[in-house]
């Protein structure tokens, strides 16, 4: 009974530690991960920094694939719970039938705009960005997951607005290829030539700001030119 107490007593304190030394784990593999990469990241090394020892690492990782693993799911995790909010209030507009054109280019809009939000804000958000940019080049485990997340959380929304806008499936390539276009205004700050471009480091909340404003003022001017060249195509076919 005594030593029953006790282990009540303790494990939770043991507990947390726990999880403070698996995420002090987690957080030192994503900045290593980033700043050098899968293959040139040691175990060792990335043991050292985070104040842990070797072991520690198999202990709750498995390997170090299992902790690039598990830095991808926690990224995964990290980017559907900051999209939540505005993935249900897209999915409850799409099931609207009289949802109207300007409502599914503001939720478009909305969309575009909370992703830069993602991709420029946030702790450790530039070590997630060069995250990013490595899974582009890179063939590293669990990067399936990281992309199949993307495609889920924001590519899909995106492309039943597009679609839905503008009167089409989203089986159609060519409304697959317009959401890519559209979304490709924005992922481009994700890459490291284009923030070189715009002096380096973060984008800072004023740039942020003003990011925001064009894509949003871009995707309106590029949707309201679509659906004027459908109604004038849609005009000459009665006619003829």
């Amino acid at each position: 009974m005594v030593m029953s107490a006790l282990a009540l007593r303790y494990r939770p304190g043991t507990q947390v530690r726990g999880e403070e030394t698996r995420r002090r784990i987690l957080d030192t593999a994503l900045e290593m991960f980033a700043a050098q990469g899968y293959e040139a990241t040691s175990t060792r090394l990335l043991a050292d920094r985070a104040g842990v020892n070797l072991p520690a690492i198999q202990y709750y990782f498995g390997s170090k694939e299992g902790l690039y693993r598990a830095v991808i799911a926690a990224i995964v995790e990290h980017n559907a719970t900051f999209m939540a909010p505005l993935t249900a209030k897209v999915q409850a507009l799409l099931a609207r039938k009289d949802a109207a054109s300007e409502e599914l280019i503001g939720a478009l809009c909305e969309i575009f705009e909370r992703f830069v939000t993602l991709i420029s804000c946030g702790d450790q958000n530039e070590y997630r960005r060069l995250l990013y940019a490595r899974a582009e080049v890179e063939p590293t485990p669990g990067l399936e997951m990281l992309h199949e997340s993307g495609r889920q959380e924001i590519f899909e929304p995106c492309l039943k607005l597009v679609a839905r806008l503008l009167g089409r499936s989203t089986e159609d390539p060519a409304m697959v290829l317009r959401t890519m276009a559209l979304f490709g205004q924005v992922t481009i700050f994700c890459q490291t030539g284009a923030r070189r471009l715009m002096g380096g480091g973060e984008l800072g909340e004023e740039r942020t700001v003003a990011i925001r404003a064009l894509v949003r003022d871009q995707t309106r001017a590029i949707l309201h030119d679509a659906l004027a060249r459908a109604a004038d195509t849609a005009k000459t076919s009665v006619e003829k």
